[in-house]
């Protein structure tokens, strides 16, 4: 960071870097402690040394834990129930503090709630470690069994108390979190801090999600229903209502089919994701 900051000039940092698997996060909790929170620490620290004001920062839904009631809103309290979600946590108070004690810096802090889909141009596109694959993302996975990668798709936790026994997540289209942090960048104001949900704001089941995706790749894929996954929650979808009137964001991508088949589309034209690009050493 040293190196980085003393011989650039940034107008600000967009801190997006980190491990972000919930499976994972909870078999190996110190190397998630270590890269979020204390890596964070790091980048605030170079921040504060080379006089850098503005913070755009990745933060997630998974802060807020499994809440009694939904739709979740900034104000729902956070009581993360796996290491990610705490090591988290843990980031966005440092941040908290740091702005307590210097009235000039700007601070915008976004929770992410389940990112899919693809740049529409298709120059990006989602490629997780291969060692990941087993706590990866369920698009990941879909899109793995619908390549025949993987034999077929498993589905941990089919008894939730959720409509059809699994778990509902709030679906956001990476396209339109790009333009969330255009507009947060944009409205980042000296000595404030904000805090913004990003999600559609509408709860899909992980069968839902599963259907949709077979429907985008054309592909029947086969479903393993197993037992639950350690550290995941039942339901979570936001309440996009402060970021819809602060930074006048809201989701247009958000039929699931349509996203999926964006995504879709990259994986086919990059079946060794990106190959050697430099990108897979994130």
């Amino acid at each position: 960071m040293h190196n980085l900051f003393s011989q650039n000039a940034f107008d600000a940092v967009m801190h997006f870097a980190a491990v972000a698997y919930v499976g994972e996060s909870t078999l190996d909790p110190l190397r998630y402690y270590h890269n979020i929170t204390s890596n964070t620490l790091v980048v605030l620290k170079a921040m504060a040394a080379y006089g850098v004001k503005t913070l755009i920062y990745s933060s997630t839904c998974a802060t807020y834990g499994e809440p009694e009631t939904m739709p979740i809103t900034e104000q729902t309290p956070q009581l993360p129930i796996n290491p990610y979600g705490k090591a988290k946590k843990m980031a966005e108070d440092m941040i908290l503090d740091f702005h307590k004690s210097s009235d000039s810096m700007a601070f915008m802090i976004l929770r992410y709630f389940n990112v899919i889909g693809s740049d529409p141009e298709g120059r990006l596109g989602e490629a997780p470690r291969p060692e990941l694959r087993e706590h990866g993302r369920i698009s990941g996975a879909c899109f793995d069994a619908a390549r025949g990668v993987i034999p077929g798709l498993k589905v941990r936790g089919t008894d939730y108390n959720t409509p059809d026994g699994t778990c509902i997540r709030d679906y956001i289209d990476v396209t339109d979190l790009v333009d969330a942090h255009v507009k947060a960048l944009e409205k980042a104001v000296p000595g404030r801090v904000g805090i913004y949900n990003v999600g559609t704001g509408r709860g899909r089941s992980v069968k839902e999600f599963v259907e949709a995706c077979k429907k985008a790749t054309g592909v029947g894929i086969e479903v393993d229903f197993l037992p639950r996954r350690p550290g995941d929650y039942a339901k979570v979808y936001s309440d996009p209502e402060k970021i819809m009137k602060e930074l006048n964001w809201s989701a247009k991508y958000t039929e699931l089919e349509e996203s999926l088949k964006v995504a879709w589309r990259w994986q086919k034209k990059h079946v060794n994701g990106y190959g050697d690009h430099p990108f897979t050493t994130f």
